[in-house]
């Protein structure tokens, strides 16, 4: 599955967009100043815990948070 996939599926799925999720890891101070501050393990459990997602679309947004747009 292509990435931007990945995304489309998440923002269907918690209607909220890569952007918003950008924003609550900042709150989170997952990142600080839009570089991340933690390890990947503690954004995807947070991401699987939280919203219901499962690996690959946790890694694919934390793929995001960390960057990676295509």
């Amino acid at each position: 599955m292509a990435f931007q996939t990945y995304i489309k599926n998440i923002e269907d799925k918690t209607c909220k967009t890569a952007q918003d999720f950008q924003n609550f890891a900042e709150e989170k101070a997952f990142t600080k100043n839009g570089e991340l501050a933690v390890k990947a393990t503690e954004v995807t459990n947070w991401l699987k815990e939280e919203f219901g997602l499962g690996h690959g679309h946790a890694m694919a947004m934390y793929a995001y948070i960390k960057g990676k747009r295509e």
